[in-house]
């Protein structure tokens, strides 16, 4: 329905529309009833609806309406499916209408810069462009249904310690590349309804009153056509937030805030046009919604739980699988253990915690595949509120184990060791899960280890067992799920969007996780996860993109469009995937770039594309990526944009990113030079490799060479300005020649590494009075004017 917006706000008082930029409530929008403006929900997800029953004036974490409980993000990343995403988006939508609510708070795009980050379980990846291709499907799902998302927690957010106070100190370049990179392809595709500001500071100004991130990236540069809205208590100095394209506090502050909105307009702090602007675009949102609404809308509890076991089933990822013990036949005597197969943690704690429509129990799942005649016995093992081993629990578990074909140990991280809020201080499971998988291991050879866990663990008992399957926080249909994938009603197919280093101090951020006091440094800058395993030459427990299948895969015909572009063109890259096992499966093609030969620090591959790709026994597919100049670029803080050098770069086709199956090298032209810049302290090897100095730079060694009485020359500037006007070129050359007239190799070798490295201003100094500071000036200027 086609509403005039301003209009509206040309009727509304200046309280009123001071009273629209903060919530009713804890969950709830203001309305002006006299305009016919309605009052709108809001409510948390991401992985499913957290709607609170009856008064909505607190949390009321666990006090929330049944809803299907989807796998968290860590999960669903890992099962690099964009069409999957999508539908479950679209179930998320359909609950939403069925209990009216307006906006669902989630994806949350945050990077996983640590592996200690207490709320990674509900963010996606490490990498920026599989978390912002995720989060874009997510919300496209959502949004299809009329209903909003709210993309978060935007920026910076990538800790719990001290989560409101602490300044996060970042790089625009790394700022760029990694930790926004995540959020744009998000909104640029998806076009989120309201984006969410976090709690921490960004160098130095709190995220929900970043004028740079919030107005100039987000809304200018990114066209961001949304609200940003406050992360729960986010809000700081009001005022300040809405002037920096903060436009709605949440959750209500009765009052307080919306008076000091009203008293800045009028005092002439705050234009009013700039409340007015924000009025009209949460005018937007709130009609969107009502025009989005289905009356009444209702759901197939039974479909979306079905949904959700499926999938479950292609999140997990089988980490190991020596001697092809899974998957499993029916039949046989199998042995259940772990506190965990009947009680499964299948999702975080905090603000996502979702009360589920059904709960599907891995014990219960087992016994039903596990076939007539089977023997299924289960031990606890462990108890879940305390780290100590208890003897009598262990022994039980052994003896169960040692009289059966094979163990099944389940085992992970209880809600007590990851949650929203706090961060882990290590990587290991509880002591007396580790001692169990060890104690069950010495008895029975063939032992599967099944992980509920929403971040990765160090495994010191990885050599002991056959199996490793990660089910990450799985869902209300975890358990149905794993039983699907134990016995071969499913084929694993997920693989990590995050790596599993094999310890806590080979991480890149290690020493400076979690800051001090309420300041954090990103002094890894943008070797963040397997940028920096794989640069380092750093061997993780399991890699980025790893995940194994019961079928076998091969790559064949590489193919690009050209093997020589423009950083304007787009290139088509294709490869041929067969199926060469006996069983139908799932293979995620991932496609890395890297920049052969780069004048910036660049991490060695960078992920630019991937496909999930289904394939029949002895089935062939091509899959077509497309490059285009992001695929090729890293961002130029002097240029203040995304720029490509001109070059080689090898496309890399992978299982994963340490298993690189195929390559090709193109060589791509740069169109954009970069600004000029010369001064008296550049170095003249720089000069010599740009193509617009190169002339000059060979003239001033000439008269370096002339100054040293290594030979003979006219004037200086004289000469400088010839060598420019005959177009010499060969950098390297240049200095080489001039190094070794009338000397040794020995000593020419050290006179090119000094030449290299020697500042113009020396040219002075060394031309015994034939070169003046008026006249390098002069050839300065001259530089500095070409293009």
């Amino acid at each position: 329905m086609s509403r005039d917006i301003q209009a509206l706000i040309s009727q509304m008082t200046l309280e009123e529309k001071a009273g629209m930029c903060s919530g009713l409530d804890f969950w709830r929008l203001k309305g002006v009833e006299r305009l016919g403006i309605p009052s709108i929900m809001v409510t948390d997800g991401p992985h499913g609806l957290r709607k609170q029953q009856g008064s909505s004036d607190h949390l009321g974490l666990f006090d929330s309406v049944p809803a299907t409980c989807f796998p968290s993000a860590a999960g669903m990343a890992s099962s690099w499916d964009r069409d999957l995403i999508g539908r479950v988006g679209v179930a998320l939508g359909e609950e939403c209408q069925a209990e009216d609510v307006a906006v669902l708070l989630g994806p949350g795009a945050n990077i996983k810069r640590s592996p200690l980050c207490g709320r990674n379980f509900e963010y996606f990846s490490e990498d920026p462009y599989l978390s912002s291709e995720m989060a874009a499907s997510h919300i496209g799902g959502v949004q299809s249904q009329g209903v909003g998302t709210s993309l978060k927690h935007f920026a910076v957010n990538n800790q719990e310690h001290r989560r409101m106070s602490v300044d996060a100190v970042v790089d625009e370049r790394t700022l760029r590349e990694i930790y926004l990179a995540s959020f744009e392809g998000a909104v640029r595709k998806g076009q989120p309804w309201t984006v969410m500001s976090s709690y921490n500071k960004v160098n130095g100004t709190y995220a929900s009153e970043n004028e740079f991130l919030l107005t100039r990236v987000l809304k200018e540069e990114w066209g961001h056509e949304g609200i940003v809205v406050t992360d729960w208590g986010a809000n700081n100095e009001r005022v300040d937030g809405l002037a920096a394209g903060n436009e709605l506090e949440m959750p209500g502050n009765g009052g307080f805030g919306d008076r000091k909105i009203v008293e800045a307009v009028r005092s002439g702090r705050l234009a009013e046009e700039t409340l007015d602007r924000a009025v009209a675009r949460l005018l937007e949102l709130i009609f969107k919604s009502v025009d989005g609404r289905r009356a009444d809308a209702a759901y197939d509890q039974d479909a979306h739980h079905a949904l959700a076991r499926k999938v479950a089933g292609e999140s997990m990822v089988l980490l190991k699988n020596d001697g092809a013990l899974l998957p499993l036949a029916p039949g046989g005597k199998l042995a259940v253990i772990g506190a965990f197969a009947a009680k499964p943690r299948f999702q975080g704690g905090g603000s996502s915690h979702i009360k589920p429509t059904k709960l599907d129990e891995p014990l219960a799942e087992i016994r039903k595949l596990a076939g007539e005649g089977a023997s299924v016995a289960y031990a606890q093992g462990y108890t879940l509120d305390s780290d100590a081993s208890d003897a009598a629990l262990v022994e039980e578990a052994k003896a169960a184990a040692a009289s059966a074909d094979v163990a099944i140990v389940f085992a992970g991280l209880p809600d007590r060791y990851e949650s929203e809020g706090y961060d882990r201080t290590h990587l290991r499971m509880p002591a007396n899960q580790e001692a169990l998988i060890e104690a069950v291991a010495g008895v029975q050879g063939k032992t599967v280890v099944v992980l509920m866990n929403g971040s990765p663990i160090e495994m010191p008992w990885l050599g002991r067992v056959k199996a490793v399957l990660e089910a990450y926080l799985g869902g209300q249909a975890v358990g149905g799920a794993v039983a699907d994938l134990l016995f071969g009603a499913a084929n694993p197919s997920g693989k990590l969007a995050e790596t599993f280093p094999a310890k806590l101090s080979d991480n890149p951020s290690y020493l400076f996780f979690p800051g001090e006091e309420d300041r954090v440094e990103y002094r890894e800058g943008v070797f963040v996860g397997y940028r920096y395993y794989d640069s380092k030459d750093v061997n993780p427990l399991f890699p980025f993109g790893h995940g194994l299948s019961y079928t076998t895969f091969e790559y064949s015909d590489l193919k690009a469009g050209t093997d020589r572009l423009k950083d304007t063109d787009t290139l088509d890259v294709s490869v041929t995937v067969r199926n060469t096992g006996v069983r139908a499966g799932k293979e995620i093609v991932q496609l890395y770039v890297r920049d052969v030969r780069s004048t910036v620090v660049r991490p060695s591959k960078e992920l630019k594309g991937f496909a999930k790709v289904e394939l029949q026994p002895g089935e062939a597919k091509t899959v077509t990526f497309t490059l285009d100049k992001r695929s090729f670029a890293y961002y130029n803080v002097k240029l203040g944009d995304w720029h490509v050098e001109s070059g080689d770069f090898d496309i890399l086709i992978g299982r994963s990113s340490a298993e690189i199956e195929l390559s090709a090298t193109v060589a791509v032209e740069s169109t954009v030079a970069l600004p000029l810049e010369v001064h008296r302290n550049s170095l003249l090897g720089d000069l010599l490799n740009d193509p617009r100095t190169a002339a000059f730079a060979q003239g001033f060694l000439q008269q370096m060479q002339q100054g040293m009485g290594l030979s003979g020359g006219a004037g200086a500037e004289t000469e400088a300005s010839e060598a420019a006007d005959a177009g010499k070129e060969s950098a390297g050359e240049g200095i080489g020649e001039a190094a070794s007239e009338g000397m040794g190799e020995g000593m020419a070798d050290m006179m090119e590494a000094m030449m290299k490295y020697m500042p113009l201003r020396n040219l002075v100094a060394f031309s015994r009075g034939g070169f003046t500071d008026e006249m390098l000036d002069g050839l300065i200027a001259q530089m500095n004017s070409l293009r």
